[in-house]
């Protein structure tokens, strides 16, 4: 597994949480709810690209 990418992840979070915790203290929740949520299908997004990837991987090496 790339290591890179569970950093990217991570720091994707922390910079997520941090940008929360000041949209929160700046009494914007709306606005705070709507960036967890970009930053949560953001990391869908990659995985689901990982997980085609790994299917695809298992195509090839299967021959279906």
């Amino acid at each position: 597994m790339d290591i890179d990418l569970v950093f990217k992840i991570a720091g994707l979070g922390i910079f997520i949480s941090v940008f929360n915790m000041v949209l929160k203290q700046a009494n914007k929740e709306e606005q705070a709810q709507m960036l967890t949520l970009v930053g949560v299908i953001i990391v869908l997004m990659v995985i689901i690209q990982l997980i085609n990837q790994l299917f695809t991987s298992i195509r090839t090496i299967f021959g279906f």
